[in-house]
């Protein structure tokens, strides 16, 4: 009678375990997840300049004086995206900026003939606290490279950074880039040394379906 007793108390408490178990997998949410359910490894995210913004490469810091685009576009694959909290990575393939909404106010320069992302993809990493991470593949680097058109003709201005570093927000499904600093690797005097990259891309979106990160 005992021993069917202890084996009876086992049993109920295996099949008790089981389905806690299975409840608390299915309570896990994913770092990134669209309309509720998480991004599945392979999607495409996509993401313009937020409405009514530029995307801006200044001088320095504080200045206004540089390049300024209002239509700009990246698209990334999610690779790993586990369970909150965590981090979420995905390969930046795209990184986009039309050339017709692009100007600058640079003395001697008279317009932008292209804007080019160089070296991708970058690998991003999206945590659960918001922060987000661009960088190169091994032994490579992010680099812009800038066509201008200036009264001495044509010129190439190219710039370099080890990574960037921005931050994700729900309010509006975004990410913003402020101030990450590019260092000039070649160009005329025209081509300023430093390069202030500002940028705010809203909504980031999945199959049209506002990302959020958890």
């Amino acid at each position: 009678m005992r021993t069917r007793t202890l084996l009876t108390l086992v049993g109920t408490v295996a099949a008790l375990a089981l389905p806690m178990a299975g409840t608390a997998s299915a309570d896990d949410v994913a770092v990134l997840t669209a309309g509720g359910n998480p991004v599945a490894s392979g999607d495409t995210l996509v993401a313009n300049l937020a409405s009514g913004t530029s995307a801006t490469l200044y001088s320095s810091a504080t200045g206004t004086s540089g390049i300024s685009c209002t239509s700009s576009q990246f698209t990334a694959t999610v690779g790993d995206n586990p369970a909150a909290p965590g981090t979420a990575t995905e390969s930046l393939a795209s990184h986009t900026f039309a050339a017709a909404s692009c100007s600058s106010n640079v003395i001697g320069v008279l317009g932008v003939t292209s804007i080019t992302v160089d070296n991708l993809p970058y690998t991003t990493a999206v945590s659960s606290d918001g922060t987000v991470t661009v960088t190169p593949a091994a032994g490579s680097t992010i680099q812009t490279t800038a066509k201008l058109r200036t009264l001495l003709g044509s010129i190439t201005c190219v710039y370099q950074a080890p990574s960037l570093s921005g931050t994700a927000s729900n309010t509006d499904s975004s990410i913003s880039f402020v101030n990450q600093q590019f260092t000039k690797v070649s160009g005329s005097s025209l081509c300023f040394a430093n390069g202030y990259f500002t940028a705010k891309y809203a909504p980031v979106t999945d199959g049209g379906v506002a990302v959020i990160v958890n």
